[in-house]
């Protein structure tokens, strides 16, 4: 991995995000130790988790990623040297955005991941039954009890981004420095367009979830193949339209022509899209991290990004 950090709001962060979402999942403890320790080694210092990961695996309640990667800092021992990013809103036991939401949601989270501060707090999904001055009143007051360094929104409306933004200006409060949107080659709608310009407006760092649209864009998931993965409904249907064939035979061209793997240019087109700070992906395994990392090093010239681009629009777009 490139050694050159980004800067976000006043945070310096890797050009790659290693999404917790599969550790306690479908990682481990020795595997996701195993992963982090190899992501750390390589030069990466930028964690993403949620409160809520995984409670959607059976017999998880919520919170089991922030409990690893706390298991692991304390094992490690820096926590300083690491960027650690998490999300409150969508725990099976806090959902919503109330400030008393909030306020217990960080505390949970803080004690999980056996720290005193949390690096980026995300609110995970908007909850417009709240009001922004509530929202971002609350996680303000986070920010200056010292729990929280930086503030950032994922699934939020143009409308609501706009909204928080004016409020916090307006009111001298915490601003969000930073976004994450579901965005990738065959996820382009929602956030190409008013959120992008947005978030260029403001000066926001964009942090993509779902980079390799679970798997599909790795080029794994064939019409002919079978793949036992817990993503394997979601991935697969991309293959069943049109434009989600067109991506893989262009992944797929680019990737030869650079003697590297389609996950690795997938990403690297996704990093080198305006206002993109670092691409958020998750590994399983040690062996699935070299293709993620070598994305920081692959600059893909105009031309390829041209023709991944042209193959992956949609006719909104």
């Amino acid at each position: 991995m490139t050694n050159t950090l980004r800067p976000l709001g006043d945070l310096r962060v890797s050009p790659l995000c290693l999404g917790g979402n599969v550790f306690g999942w479908t990682a481990d403890e020795s595997e996701t130790f195993a992963v982090l320790d190899a992501f750390a080694d390589a030069g990466g210092n930028f964690l993403d988790t949620a409160d809520a990961y995984s409670a959607w695996h059976e017999g998880n309640t919520g919170g089991e990623s922030e409990m690893l990667i706390g298991r692991w800092l304390a094992r490690r021992g820096r926590r300083d040297d690491i960027i650690v990013a998490t999300k409150v809103g969508s725990h099976p036991d806090l959902r919503g955005l109330a400030a008393s939401t909030i306020k217990r949601g960080a505390e949970e989270s803080l004690r999980r991941l056996g720290t005193d501060h949390i690096d980026l707090y995300y609110t995970h999904f908007d909850d417009e039954t709240v009001e922004v001055s509530e929202i971002m009143t609350a996680l303000d007051e986070l920010v200056r009890e010292g729990k929280v360094r930086a503030l950032g929104a994922s699934n939020i409306s143009p409308a609501r981004l706009e909204a928080s933004l004016a409020f916090a200006a307006r009111e001298g409060t915490t601003p969000y420095v930073a976004l994450q949107p579901r965005y990738n080659l065959v996820s382009r709608e929602s956030y190409e367009g008013e959120l992008a310009a947005t978030a260029a407006h403001h000066g926001l760092g964009t942090l993509p979830y779902s980079g390799l649209a679970a798997g599909f864009l790795t080029g794994k998931y064939r019409a002919d193949t079978t793949v036992d993965s817990p993503r394997a409904a979601g991935a697969s249907k991309h293959l069943t339209t049109e434009r989600g064939r067109r991506v893989l035979a262009a992944l797929e061209s680019v990737a030869d022509a650079h003697a590297t793997t389609m996950a690795t240019v997938a990403l690297a087109w996704l990093a080198a899209q305006p206002t993109v700070t670092a691409p958020i992906a998750s590994a399983r395994t040690t062996t699935q991290l070299p293709a993620l990392l070598a994305a920081t090093t692959l600059t893909l010239p105009p031309t390829d990004l041209t023709t991944l681009t042209k193959a992956s629009t949609p006719p909104a777009l």
